[in-house]
C-alpha cells in the first residue's frame, strides 16, 4: 500500500533514539547508499544479499525512494523476498531518481534535510553502503549527531571490496590533525559483508545512558 505524504513533524527527542537490536530489537534499517551502481559488481551483490537478509530476519528497509541504482536494488532484494521498503524522496527528485512505486510506503517530503530527519525518525540503526558525495553527506549528519549525543544508534558501513577504507583513512588524518579525539572512531563500525553487518548488531548492547558528547 503506498502513502505518500507531503508534511512532516519531527523532533530529535533522545529517549525516541535509542533503537538497539540485542535489546529493544532493530526492527528498521536505514539504508544510505548510491543512486548508481558503481564499476565493481560486488557492490550490486553485496545490496541485493542485505536486502534479502533484512527480508528474512523481518527488518524493515528505509531507504532514500528511488528505483534507481544501490538503492532500487536494495529494496528490490527486500520486496521480492516478502520484506518491508519504506521510501523518503523529495518532491524535487521524483523523477531524476525515479519513484519507486511498489514499496509498502513513500513518503513525499520537501526537502533534502526533511529526507533526512524522517529517515533518522524511522530508523533503528543506519547501513551505508558504496555510494556518493550524497551518501557521505547523509552518513556524516548521523555520526555528527552521534558525536553531539543526540542519539546512540549503530551506524555500520558495509565495504564491499574495501570501499570505505578511504573513508576510514580521512577520519585517522582528521584525528592526527588534532581536529577531532580518538573517541570519533568508536562512533561508527565497519564490516566486509551484509552478514558481518547483522553479526555485529546482533552483538551490540544498548548503553545505559546516551553517549556523552564528544569535543571536536
Amino acid at each position: 500500500m503506498l502513502a505518500i505524504g507531503t508534511s512532516i513533524t519531527y523532533s530529535l527527542d533522545p529517549k525516541a533514539c535509542l533503537g538497539w537490536r540485542s535489546a529493544l530489537q532493530v526492527k528498521s534499517i536505514g539504508v544510505f547508499c548510491g543512486a548508481s551502481t558503481g564499476n565493481d559488481p560486488a557492490y550490486a551483490q553485496a545490496g541485493r544479499g542485505l536486502g534479502a537478509m533484512m527480508a528474512e530476519q523481518g527488518i524493515r528497509l528505509v531507504f532514500g525512494g528511488g528505483h534507481v541504482g544501490m538503492m532500487g536494488l536494495v529494496a528490490d532484494a527486500v520486496l521480492e523476498a516478502g520484506g518491508e521498503a519504506v521510501g523518503v524522496i523529495p518532491e524535487h527528485l521524483v523523477e531524476r531518481e525515479v519513484r519507486h512505486d511498489r514499496l509498502t510506503e513513500l513518503h513525499v517530503v520537501d526537502t533534502m534535510h526533511l529526507r533526512k530527519q524522517k529517515m533518522f525518525e524511522l530508523s533503528d540503526a543506519f547501513a551505508v553502503l558504496p555510494g556518493g558525495i550524497g551518501t557521505l553527506e547523509e552518513t556524516f549528519e548521523v555520526l555528527t549527531w552521534r558525536q553531539l549525543g543526540l542519539h546512540a544508534k549503530p551506524i555500520v558501513l558495509l565495504s564491499t571490496a574495501d570501499y570505505w577504507r578511504p573513508f576510514q583513512e580521512l577520519v585517522d588524518e582528521i584525528v592526527k590533525a588534532k581536529f577531532a579525539t580518538a573517541a570519533v572512531a568508536d562512533l561508527f563500525s565497519v564490516v566486509a559483508s551484509p552478514k558481518e553487518l547483522f553479526e555485529f548488531l546482533d552483538q551490540t548492547e544498548p548503553p545505559s545512558r546516551l553517549p556523552d558528547s564528544a569535543p571536536f
